[in-house]
């Protein structure tokens, strides 16, 4: 549950790191909650027919517009790049290709520029004494 909700904690976080499964679980929460918002404005009767979007699901994506890009900033950063990695998206296809690869990416070693291994920080530490 803490993959849901950390990102949203730290929507301005832009230092440090996110591992492989705090970034997918919250991407899969976003777009399943999406899609809920999409049905429930069908039924409201909420969605604008020029556009397509709904006002509960256009409040949706104002709402983790920013959690969303730290997130994916974070982890870049597990993975060892930049944030400026994110830039590469706006090459059609190709950009976005590149950076689903770099989203799959294992976490790198135990410490790098950003900061240590969130998978050895979750790791129990043993009975100490």
């Amino acid at each position: 549950m803490h993959c849901l909700i950390d990102p949203i904690k730290k929507y301005t976080v832009w230092k440090g790191r996110a591992t492989r499964s705090e970034y997918w679980y919250f991407i899969l929460f976003t777009i399943l909650i999406s899609i809920g918002l999409a049905v429930i404005d069908t039924v409201l009767g909420t969605v604008d027919e020029t556009t397509g979007q709904g006002a509960l699901g256009i409040l949706w994506s104002l709402f983790v517009f920013l959690p969303s890009l730290a997130v994916f900033i974070r982890r870049l950063h597990d993975t060892g790049r930049s944030g400026w990695w994110f830039w590469i998206g706006l090459i059609p296809l190709i950009g976005t290709i590149v950076l689903l690869v770099f989203m799959c990416f294992d976490s790198q070693g135990e410490i790098n520029e950003y900061g240590a291994n969130p998978k050895q920080d979750a790791a129990p530490t043993g009975i100490q004494a």
